[in-house]
């Protein structure tokens, strides 16, 4: 287990989550002030579920089946935590917060 690659797991279950919430009409109206399209929600929805995917193959890649999914699910559990903490004080942060994560993601796979 090394920084990158839990950096790396953070940034995409972080990103994903973040889709997720996105593609619900509550939080998607507290940040945009409209509800999402039903094209709009399933696209997010599809991202999410790819980043979170992406995460698992990650992990398991990069810490193998021993420690991979173990890893994969405690960066799970605090990117949970982060999109909750964000949409609950600062809803509009999440957006930028999201795609700020993307080329951080990048950076960690380079590196790890």
């Amino acid at each position: 287990m090394t920084p990158s690659s839990v950096l790396l797991n953070l940034a995409l279950s972080f990103a994903g989550l973040s889709a997720l919430c996105l593609a619900m009409d509550r939080h998607h109206r507290a940040i945009f002030r409209v509800a999402p399209s039903r094209r709009q929600a399933r696209a997010l929805r599809g991202a999410g579920w790819c980043g979170i995917a992406a995460s698992f193959a990650a992990a398991v890649i990069l810490a193998d089946w021993n420690f991979g999914p173990v890893q994969w699910l405690g960066s799970l559990t605090g990117a949970a935590l982060l999109v909750v903490g964000l949409v609950s004080y600062r809803p509009r942060w999440i957006r930028p917060a999201a795609l700020a994560a993307l080329p951080l993601a990048a950076a960690a796979a380079f590196l790890a």
